[in-house]
């Protein structure tokens, strides 16, 4: 429980959840809890959480160390991946499903038997860096405020 850069963390990808809830409120005027467990979305949450780690190990072990080394690569990696592997199987999936919807009007059919693909799987960079921003923000705030 007294680990402050693993809660100031978390707290951060909390955050960028909740922000997700009210971005989607403002625009639809309706209350969709279904956000706070759909991938994708401004910002990145997953990009809130590792680099909030990824500071506060600077911040607490020193920027030369090791384990800060380790937690930037950590997040490089995530945060690649959900805006670049991630976001590029979306984009598969979406040509898919129009195909597939294409080649059923075309055979007169209404329904597949299977389930369409999921297309709102990564980010875009812009919302991986808003991410970046609010966990990077989080963190140092925290530690200038002294909470610990």
């Amino acid at each position: 429980m007294a680990n402050h850069v693993l809660w100031v963390a978390l707290l951060a990808s909390g955050l960028a959840q909740a922000i997700k809830l009210i971005l989607a409120y403002v625009r639809s005027g309706k209350l969709n809890l279904r956000v706070l467990l759909e991938m994708g979305g401004m910002p990145s949450s997953h990009a809130a959480l590792v680099t909030a780690l990824a500071v506060g190990v600077g911040l607490e072990e020193g920027w030369d160390s090791l384990l800060f080394a380790a937690t930037v690569v950590f997040a490089l990696v995530v945060m690649y991946d959900a805006a670049g592997i991630r976001q590029a199987a979306g984009k598969q999936a979406q040509v898919l499903n129009r195909l597939l919807e294409e080649w059923l009007e075309e055979k007169g059919a209404d329904r597949f038997q299977e389930p369409y693909l999921r297309e709102l799987l990564g980010h875009t960079p812009i919302q991986v860096l808003a991410g970046a921003a609010l966990g990077a923000a989080c963190i140092t705030l925290s530690f200038a405020l002294g909470i610990s």
